[in-house]
């Protein structure tokens, strides 16, 4: 028997139970992964609180490093030994091992540790889709960014910087502006005592930028809105501050006739070749050292709760890991 994290109903991280699972084989086209490390995600939590709905019992979490076990008939694309890393649709990362589609699997280059591909996977892929294809970001351009010294924040900054943009940071604390401008963010703006949107308009000399990058939510959706230009781009694509209220498309022509869009990085990988190709990129910037991954936590896998706890609470920066 293997160990894993699983919740029979909706609700705080106390909802989350270690227990005794059944692994088994690899069918066809399946590999059996033993973990070495798991990330903790956001989007964990809005299952684990029914903001995204899962059919319960189930496992949680999307991301996790580890080595090969076993493959099914038709596998080809693996081995057993093999170093490999993924982001999967159906949660169940918060184990010990598990089975899943061989086509979900990304092997790790041999410079780049578990840990950080476990630390950076998810989070790349999204900053990936978010800047390379959501609104493909170019040099030059003024670039918005909420929650800047978060893990994703910390991964996009650098992206960011990589692509030549100006980046504009909002975090919560003096402390986390730090950590922001030393990750590369040009402006940071400390949003609990500051007006972001009167800063961005002084920055960008009342033009407004280009693009908003968003994963609060509420509580910054309507002051994003108004710090892009006409004909800009609202990317919102979290809920840490609450889901956004519904919104009258009148209003995005009022405010300059803007685009929105709410991604998910799921939908852009969904395709092989879509996920080669992001991952090979996100490889490129960690081998290099353009990207740097800060761990800012790391907790047993029995303690999955804590680690969600601390991660609501905004208690923490950069990546957080569990440890299997």
């Amino acid at each position: 028997m293997s160990r894993a994290i699983r919740f029979h109903q909706v609700g705080g991280p106390e909802v989350l139970r270690f227990e005794e699972v059944s692994v088994g084989a690899p069918g066809p086209g399946e590999v059996r992964v033993r973990h070495t490390a798991v990330g903790v995600n956001f989007v964990d939590i809005y299952h684990r609180t029914g903001l995204y709905p899962l059919k319960l019992p189930s496992g949680i979490g999307g991301e996790a490093a580890g080595r090969v076990e076993a493959v099914g008939p038709e596998v080809r694309s693996v081995s057993p030994g093999d170093r490999v890393v993924y982001l999967s649709v159906a949660p169940g990362s918060y184990a010990e091992e598990r089975v899943l589609p061989a086509d979900r699997l990304v092997k790790l280059p041999g410079g780049i540790a578990d840990e950080l591909a476990a630390a950076a996977f998810l989070k790349g892929l999204t900053v990936q889709s978010l800047v390379r294809r959501a609104y493909r970001v170019r040099p030059g351009d003024v670039v918005l960014w909420h929650a800047a010294a978060g893990g994703v924040g910390l991964l996009a900054v650098q992206w960011l910087k990589a692509i030549g943009a100006t980046v504009i940071g909002t975090v919560g604390t003096d402390e986390k502006a730090a950590l922001a401008r030393a990750h590369g963010c040009d402006h940071v703006v400390v949003y609990t005592r500051e007006d972001f949107v009167a800063r961005v308009r002084e920055i960008t000399k009342g033009e407004g930028v280009p693009v908003v990058y968003d994963s609060v939510g509420k509580a910054t959706f309507d002051g994003s809105l108004d710090c892009l230009r006409p004909l800009g781009t609202m990317v919102t694509f979290g809920n840490a501050s609450g889901p956004v209220p519904p919104l009258a498309p009148a209003v995005l022509t009022q405010k300059g006739s803007l685009f929105l869009t709410r991604p998910s990085v799921g939908h852009y990988v969904a395709a092989r070749a879509d996920l080669e190709r992001a991952a090979a990129e996100l490889f490129d910037l960690l081998e290099t050292g353009r990207l740097k991954v800060r761990v800012g936590g790391r907790w047993p896998l029995a303690e999955a709760g804590a680690a969600q706890a601390a991660l609501a609470a905004r208690q923490t920066t950069g990546s957080l890991l569990l440890q299997p």
